[in-house]
């Protein structure tokens, strides 16, 4: 492979319900993708895993897909490790393509830690979500433009996104972002605020009487930056706007505690790599 023509990695993960517990029946994987030693840290048979990128950042040219099937019954949450770090790019894009598909009873949580996009970069990043009738998902995206702690501002690049919800076919939840470097809505107190990070925290489930504790939950991270939290049929969307990832993460943290157990009738059980 040439170098200027970047890496090539996929991942395709199968999950399977059997023996009281969810299996991760298939793996397979081309360049640095990888997903570690699945754990089982909480009872149920809940099946928790890190998917990792060695590299440690994403440079221009760079594709990586990862395909991700939950089989009938099976429940699932995957995480990464670490942030996911985009490079200054001479024109190239960097592009993430992420499918997800449920099948009947299935349950998906999907966490992966923020996405820093590099003062130049240029990135592309696709999540599509395929619910049966009855599966049910919770998943968040955060994107942190430049590098805050290094006061670099995003004043240069391009990030596009997509992330979208179907149901049998039908769609649910479509958001299409679209951040320029130096564009006037990063600082336009109708758009950005001059906030380098901007998240979303989805959960797609048939339950309902969760609003009221998530919004007395946005109250108390004022001080942290701006939290709202809407419900639109099946969909109940939490959003952060700040200065933080750590804080946005902390938020939804939150919120994952009122909701799992509305959801999927157990308590929050935190990924142990948090920790570290």
């Amino acid at each position: 492979m040439e170098c200027d023509k970047g890496w090539r990695a996929s991942l395709k993960l199968g999950f399977e319900r059997a023996q009281n517990r969810t299996l991760l029946a298939r793996r397979r994987h081309q360049g640095p993708l990888q997903i570690q030693r699945v754990f089982y840290p909480e009872q149920g048979g809940v099946c928790h895993g890190y998917i990792l990128h060695p590299p440690g950042g994403v440079v221009a040219g760079d594709s990586l897909e990862i395909e991700v099937e939950v089989g009938e019954g099976a429940e699932v949450l995957l995480t990464t490790p670490a942030a996911g770090k985009f490079y200054r790019s001479r024109g190239e894009v960097a592009r993430v393509d992420q499918q997800l598909r449920l099948a009947r009873r299935a349950s998906l949580e999907w966490f992966p830690q923020e996405n820093i996009i590099f003062q130049g970069a240029q990135v592309h990043t696709t999540t599509r979500v395929e619910l049966a009738e009855d599966s049910q998902f919770m998943g968040w995206e955060i994107v942190c433009l430049g590098r805050p702690a290094a006061q670099e501002v995003f004043t240069e690049g391009e990030c596009r996104q997509s992330f979208e919800i179907w149901r049998a076919g039908r769609p649910l939840w479509l958001e299409r972002s679209h951040y320029t470097g130096g564009s006037p809505v990063l600082n336009a107190r109708w758009g950005m605020a001059g906030s380098p990070v901007a998240g979303s925290f989805v959960c797609v489930t048939l339950q309902s009487g969760v609003l009221s504790a998530l919004r007395e939950l946005t109250g108390l991270f004022a001080a942290e930056g701006s939290c709202s939290v809407t419900q639109l049929d099946q969909v109940i969307v939490c959003r952060y706007l700040g200065g933080e990832a750590e804080a946005a993460k902390k938020y939804f943290a939150e919120a994952w505690k009122i909701l799992r157990p509305a959801m999927l009738k157990r308590p929050a059980c935190f990924p142990r790599i948090w920790n570290t």
